[in-house]
This record gives structure tokens, C-alpha cells and sequence, in this order.
């Protein structure tokens, strides 16, 4: 097992990852904003250019799950977090998160579709919180850049370190 900084050439197996995991949003989501391929390579390529950087999780030279880091300046994102179908709950979500979170002392956010209960168990096991409605709003328009829809329809969850700092700025 090894995790490790995606390269050029592992593109079309992050669009394939994406792609496979993503099919658990089909029917729980917005109608409107499922498609198949969830991800299309385009849409990729633009997360990239970005500056999302992704990292896999490999076994056997073979890449199983995906998870992108976005430095935005004071504070970092996990975007685009997924492990491919058949090798979900065993620990290879866990292993790329607590990778990325030694990558930085900033406070991680990450944002994830709100009837996405399994992701939010997920990240809540690992010490993220979901912050409250109004803030979640301006994280949203501030560092990602969603349509309104998938604003109304989404959550942000916050590591301690966001939670701590922004404590005293809270009424």
C-alpha cells in the first residue's frame, strides 16, 4: 500500500474512480445535478488547473481511491473524496484523509452534498463538524465555486482547528 501525489498520467484512472463511486449520488441528490459521468473529464481537468491536487491510494500498483487537497490560502479543502466501489469500508478513505491532514496546519473544510449521510458519518468519525447554516453559505460562495442549487444543497464540515480559531468570531 502506498499513498502518493497523483501524476498527469493517472487522470483517466481519478475520472474512473470518480466516476464508479460517484453512482451512490444517483437518486439521493438533485435530480438536476446527477449525470453520468457525475465527474466529466472536462470538469476534471478544470478542478486541476484549478489547483486541486490529487492523491491515490495504491495497492499493488493499482490505484483504489482518490482525494484532492485545495490550498486556499488560509485554509485548506478535501475535495472529491472517493475509494472505488468494491473496496469501500476498509479503511482507504480514512488512510488518504489522515494523510492530507498531516499535510498542513491550516484548518480543513470539506464540502459534501447534505443527504450524503454515509459521507458525513464518515467525516464526523474523523473529527470534522458540520458548521452552521449562515456560515456554510459563505464558505461555500467564498472558497468553492458551486451554483446556488448545490449551495442550498450542501454541508461543510470543519476540522478543530477551524472550529477553534473561528469560536471567538462567532456571536
Amino acid at each position: 500500500m502506498m499513498i502518493r501525489e497523483c501524476k498527469t498520467s493517472d487522470k483517466s484512472l481519478i475520472f474512473e474512480i470518480i466516476n464508479d463511486a460517484a453512482t451512490v449520488y444517483k437518486g439521493v441528490i438533485p435530480t438536476d445535478r446527477y449525470h453520468e459521468p457525475y465527474m466529466p473529464m472536462d470538469e476534471l481537468e478544470k478542478e486541476i488547473a484549478d489547483g486541486i491536487s490529487f492523491f491515490c491510494y495504491e495497492e499493488n500498483s493499482i490505484l483504489i481511491g482518490v482525494m484532492g487537497f485545495q490550498d486556499k490560502g488560509e485554509v485548506s479543502l478535501i475535495r472529491h473524496a472517493y475509494v472505488r466501489t468494491q473496496h469501500q469500508n476498509a479503511g482507504i478513505g480514512q488512510q488518504l484523509l489522515n494523510f492530507l491532514k498531516e499535510k498542513t496546519e491550516k484548518p480543513i473544510l470539506i464540502g459534501t452534498w447534505a443527504d450524503a449521510n454515509w459521507a458525513i458519518r464518515f467525516y464526523r468519525k474523523n473529527g470534522f463538524a458540520p458548521v452552521n447554516k449562515k456560515e456554510k453559505n459563505k464558505l461555500l460562495k467564498k472558497y468553492w465555486n458551486i451554483p446556488l442549487k448545490q449551495i442550498e444543497t450542501s454541508i461543510v464540515l470543519a476540522d478543530s482547528k477551524w472550529r477553534g480559531e473561528n469560536l471567538k468570531e462567532r456571536p
